[in-house]
């Protein structure tokens, strides 16, 4: 099965098109998951869930609804994978209710995280329920020149069924900056080498554009090809869109699923219509 998704599932931006006028925020992670079966959901990178809110995202969302938790900051760029192990275990017993639902946990490492340091990733996996799905992101140069220290890491984390995040960031950074949207986007997001390799179950693909108004297909034609190859082998792919802003997420994600129904025939229901125009052509009738 194809997990697809966005960044986020909370947006106001996002009132007209993929939500209604009158939806409520309250209301967004159950509209949304009723046209989108998977979120990034960045939110846990910055900041804990209280324990109702974790509850009510649980019982928010589609019965077959997928979330894929980022580790918090803290862990992965704070504490450098080394903050104490009753800490890591507070955080798993939080988000626990949650875990039938997860479709991965994301580890998000930054460009400081080295080669060298990759003992470290491997005790921080050590401490994780092996019950779970994990994938890890990567951002330091040398793990993209297909050399030893590449090598090293992919091996481990194949050892381990955990998926190395795939971050195409090419067609944002293929455009000048023109607004501040974009600049801010250029000036976090990475700008490396793409390589589509699936070392566990659940590959994650992370697409980032600039704008819909910018020439970024052709950049993400090759991933139609390459999703149609995880399926045919048995695994779930999942692939989460970006743009600079993310007003503009949804619309890229369904123009993804569409282009992927035209390449192999594969059905999502995000190519339908939103619920958002569904209510505005309602209106006009």
């Amino acid at each position: 099965m194809l997990y697809l998704g966005c960044p986020q599932w909370s947006n106001t931006a996002w009132k007209g098109q993929l939500f209604a006028q009158h939806c409520q925020q309250s209301q967004m992670l159950a509209r949304y998951s009723e046209v989108f079966n998977a979120v990034e959901g960045n939110t846990t990178f910055y900041a804990d869930p209280s324990p109702d809110v974790v509850k009510r995202w649980l019982h928010s969302s589609d019965e077959h609804f997928r979330f894929t938790f980022k580790f918090p900051k803290r862990f992965s760029h704070d504490s450098a994978l080394q903050a104490p192990h009753e800490e890591l275990t507070h955080w798993l017993k939080l988000m626990a209710p949650l875990f039938s639902k997860v479709g991965s946990l994301m580890l998000q490492l930054p460009a400081s995280f080295a080669p060298t340091h990759l003992p470290r990733l491997q005790h921080f996996i050590a401490q994780l329920p092996k019950d779970l799905h994990y994938s890890v992101e990567v951002r330091h140069r040398d793990f993209f020149t297909k050399g030893d220290s590449e090598r090293a890491l992919n091996r481990f984390l194949h050892q381990h069924n955990i998926d190395r995040v795939c971050m195409d960031t090419r067609a944002l950074f293929a455009v000048s900056p023109y607004n501040d949207a974009i600049i801010d986007a250029q000036q976090k997001k990475p700008h490396l080498p793409v390589h589509a390799v699936a070392l566990g179950e659940r590959p994650v693909v992370r697409f980032v554009i600039a704008a819909l108004s910018d020439e970024y297909q052709h950049y993400y034609q090759p991933w139609l090809a390459k999703i149609k190859q995880w399926l045919d082998e048995g695994k779930s792919p999942y692939v989460f869109l970006h743009t600079a802003d993310n007003d503009g997420a949804p619309l890229l994600a369904r123009q993804f699923a569409q282009d992927l129904q035209r390449f192999c025939g594969y059905y999502h229901r995000a190519v339908e219509p939103f619920p958002g125009e569904k209510h505005q052509q309602e209106q006009l009738f």
